[in-house]
């Protein structure tokens, strides 16, 4: 199941930053990510995944690894 949820927020992590070819280790801001970016990338995963991540979340740590990690250990939260 984790591995399905990191898929997913692979994707749309993807989508939402429009992550370039040769830059998929790029942190949130080198990805020109900003608030309107942070909070397009919650509400997806909230849509998609039933997870809640607080936009906050975003600016902490901002690179992909950790917010998988996040969303993966919420997602255990909520199924527990």
């Amino acid at each position: 199941m984790s591995s399905d949820i990191a898929r997913k927020v692979e994707q749309i992590w993807r989508d939402v930053l429009d992550v370039p070819s040769g830059q998929e280790d790029a942190t949130f801001f080198e990805l020109s990510g900003n608030s309107i970016t942070a909070v397009r990338l919650v509400s997806r995963l909230e849509e998609e995944l039933g997870v809640w991540i607080d936009v906050g979340d975003m600016f902490e740590d901002p690179n992909l690894a950790a917010l998988t990690e996040v969303v993966t250990a919420r997602a255990g939260e909520a199924a527990a």
